[in-house]
């Protein structure tokens, strides 16, 4: 488990350069065109704060914390006209630039540390399965209410 503490540390130490590369690989996905209508500096930010809170995240905060943020982030891309497919696949994007990140900074050593690192990859797998779904919440919830809104002014 110490190895899993230190790879959440030295993410969240790189968390800047990994929002930055983030926002690149967005930018240049053919699946996220209209990730356009998101300003740039929000989605770092949102990108940062995950990165930079990833022990937070992981073994800190609950199936609710996680919920709200999601549920409000998906509810806020439906607004900007962001289809679902591509908050999902923003989503991906984000754990792919993890991993790469990874694989590049960490090598274990030793068998303990590879059980800790695969307890920490299913940590990270459950914190962007629960993302995805709590996005889509929110999403479907938004459109909802985009529709709602137009019956009552007909």
């Amino acid at each position: 488990m110490m190895l899993a503490y230190k790879l959440v540390r030295l993410i969240e130490t790189h968390s800047d350069g990994l929002a930055l590369s983030l926002l690149k690989r967005v930018e240049n996905s053919e699946f996220t065109h209209d990730y356009t209508s998101v300003p740039t500096v929000e989605l770092k930010e949102r990108v940062y704060e995950i990165y930079r809170h990833l022990g937070e995240w992981l073994l800190g905060k609950s199936r609710l914390d996680i919920e709200k943020r999601y549920e409000e982030i998906g509810g806020r891309r439906a607004h900007q006209g962001v289809p679902l497919s591509q908050v999902f696949w923003v989503i991906v994007l984000t754990k792919e630039n993890l991993w790469e990140f990874l694989k590049k900074e960490a090598s274990p050593d030793q068998p303990v540390e590879i059980f800790g690192e695969l307890e920490m990859l299913q940590l990270l797998e459950q914190f962007f399965d629960k993302a995805q779904y709590y996005a889509a919440v929110g999403y479907e919830a938004a459109v909802q209410q985009q529709r709602r809104e137009l019956s009552a002014k007909r």
